[in-house]
This record gives structure tokens, sequence and C-alpha cells, in this order.
């Protein structure tokens, strides 16, 4: 049978190159976003125009059940501490990077325990395991969403779901693009990564269709690091 995948932050960056290369693999492939949908024409793929923070009601009655959920969508906070950042602003990249992502799992787990089978891989950071990866709301929402992955793991490992978390360093984005901008980042981190380049995204959608090809049976609750070396320092 044709496997079913969810794909949130589908219009950009990584979530369109998870999109793009779930199609190619033949798989029935659902995105949302909530920028407008992204040049893909493939009659296996339907978007979902949708801010996840808001009631996804419409999503849940089109698409009831999927075989793999890839919580991609994320934001940054400018780098800023804690000071530099306005509670409403620290709040929304809580919202939109980890209860988003509780809520939309809330729901399909649900689906996965009832048939013992299911595929959960959760867009993570190096900023999950160190400071200095993005601000305060950034790290702090990457970190949550690392214990949230290692405890969905454990306690759904014997339903038969599986539970992944990926851990980009810095990857060339839409949502980057200011580093690359004169006198952006985007020089500096490249000489500070030890591969000394920047991520792509089809390398992280690469990394993102192992683990869900179920092929990895025993491997359960990891984080994957894919950051060019950078968290060896």
């Amino acid at each position: 049978m044709t496997k079913t995948v969810l794909v949130t932050g589908a219009a950009s960056g990584i979530g369109l190159a998870q999109v793009q290369l779930f199609l190619e693999k033949g798989y029935v492939v659902y995105g949302v976003d909530k920028s407008s949908s992204p040049d893909v024409f493939h009659p296996n793929f339907t978007f979902f125009q949708l801010d996840l923070k808001e009631n996804l009601g419409s999503l849940y009655n089109q698409v009831p059940q999927v075989d793999v959920l890839c919580n991609t969508a994320g934001i940054l906070d400018d780098y800023k501490p804690l000071l530099a950042i306005s509670e409403d602003d620290f709040q929304s990249v809580m919202e939109t990077n980890f209860f988003a992502t509780v809520k939309l799992t809330r729901h399909y787990l649900e689906k996965m325990v009832a048939n013992k089978s299911g595929i959960i891989i959760t867009m993570c950071s190096i900023a999950s395991f160190l400071a200095d990866g993005g601000g305060a709301a950034y790290t702090s929402s990457k970190h949550a969403l690392a214990g949230f992955t290692r405890q969905l793991a454990l306690d759904y490992a014997k339903d038969g779901i599986q539970v992944f978390g990926i851990a980009p360093g810095a990857v060339k984005t839409g949502m980057t693009a200011a580093d690359f901008e004169p006198g952006g980042l985007a020089d500096w981190v490249a000489d500070q990564t030890p591969l000394g380049r920047w991520t792509q995204p089809e390398e992280v959608a690469e990394l993102t269709l192992m683990l869900a090809s179920g092929k990895l049976s025993s491997m359960q609750g990891e984080i994957v690091k894919i950051d060019g070396g950078w968290s060896l320092k």
C-alpha cells in the first residue's frame, strides 16, 4: 500500500525538500504551511494553507490519519537574549515550534496507536543540545522538543510507534536568508563549521526519508545531528 506523510512547514526550505523527495519516492504527501502553496504540481500532493497555532479541524477532517508525521515547521528569534525579546514574541516562538508540534502529534498519535504503526519525525536542532544556536526563545523551544521526542519514544515504543528527531546545524533556507546578506553571518558560519559549508535542505530530506523508511526498526528516540560537524567542537 502507498504510504502517506504529512509535512509541516511544507512551503519552503527543509519542509519543501522533504515534500519533493517523498513524492519522488512514491508517497502520498500532505503539506501544511501558513504561507501560500509551493510550486509543486503532483497528483499525490495536497496542500493546506493553515497556521499551526490556529484550529486545525479542517486538516483533521480531510487527513484523519497518516503513516508518517514530519513536524518540520519552525521560526527563529533573531538570536535575541531574554531581555531583548518581548513576552509576546517569546510566546509566539514557543507556540509555533513546540506547542503546535505537541497538538499535531497528539492527534495523529492516537490513530497510530490504534493501528499499532506509525513514524513521527520532529525537527529539533543543534540548539536542542547547545546554547548559541539561537536566542532565548528558540533555544528553549528546541530543548523542549528534544525532551518531548525522547519521552514520546519511550512511552509509545511498545505500541509500534517509532519516534525520531533531526538536529540540523546551519541550513541554507529562506529562513536563514538574512545571514547571506552583506554583513551577515554566512561566511563566518561556514568558516566555523568543520565541513566548511552550510547544510543543504535536500540533505536533511534524505535523512528524513531514511528515518521514515521503517528499515531502522531497532532505532528509537534518537535525535540525529546533521550539522557539518559543528557540535563536535
